[in-house]
């Protein structure tokens, strides 16, 4: 399937964000979410945790999320995969960002978890460029809260708050938008996928082999 990414790109070239409900389409967004459902049942996901390498720590008073990374073992991951790898084209023949590879993980969100505002790239020192959420929960209610607030990055006013329905495609820059997922009450089901730059310097490889 050969996808159109226009709005995206424009909105990332004019905003540095963007977001559209109903972008990818049900039966992928079903697939993965049960995809992810299995793995969870299977007790395969992991606590995640905040910071990279040597500064990788646990802290549930910032992040709660079980997470696990998708390497196209199944049919729904191969498929996102290829949706994303046309994107990173995309982008890269539209904008120019050198984008070298994508890393994506499922994020499950249990009632009462959240993740702190913060940035999803330091500026100058990641290769993460553009972030991309993807989130699956088919008809989530409001009132279960876990939304994604986006905030200004010079005001530090709130820009949007996504929430997290089945379908909806969230992507801005990475060392840019600010960003916090709010308390939810009910199980919260995303992917969350970075598109990087070659980042490597004399002996240290970055992204790492």
């Amino acid at each position: 399937m050969q996808w159109d990414f226009s709005t995206l790109i424009d909105g990332l070239a004019e905003d540095y964000w963007f977001v559209a409900p109903d972008f990818v389409p049900p039966s992928l967004c079903q697939r993965l979410y049960d995809d992810l459902k299995a793995l969870d049942q299977a007790h395969v996901l992991t606590e995640a945790g905040i910071g990279r390498q040597q500064q990788h720590q646990l802290n549930q008073q910032i992040r709660g999320d079980r997470t696990h990374w998708l390497e196209g073992q199944t049919a729904p991951q191969k498929d996102y995969l290829e949706m994303m790898r046309q994107l990173k084209d995309a982008l890269n023949r539209a904008l120019f960002l050198g984008l070298f590879e994508y890393e994506s993980h499922y994020a499950l969100y249990p009632p009462g978890t959240f993740y702190r505002k913060h940035l999803d790239s330091l500026k100058g020192r990641s290769n993460r460029v553009v972030t991309t959420i993807l989130y699956l929960n088919p008809q989530w209610d409001e009132r279960n809260g876990g939304e994604m607030v986006m905030y200004d990055p010079n005001t530090g006013q709130t820009v949007t708050r996504v929430t997290p329905q089945q379908g909806t495609l969230a992507c801005f820059m990475s060392e840019l938008m600010p960003h916090e997922v709010r308390p939810t009450q009910a199980d919260r089901a995303s992917i969350t996928g970075w598109f990087r730059i070659n980042a490597s310097l004399g002996p240290v490889i970055d992204p790492a082999l």
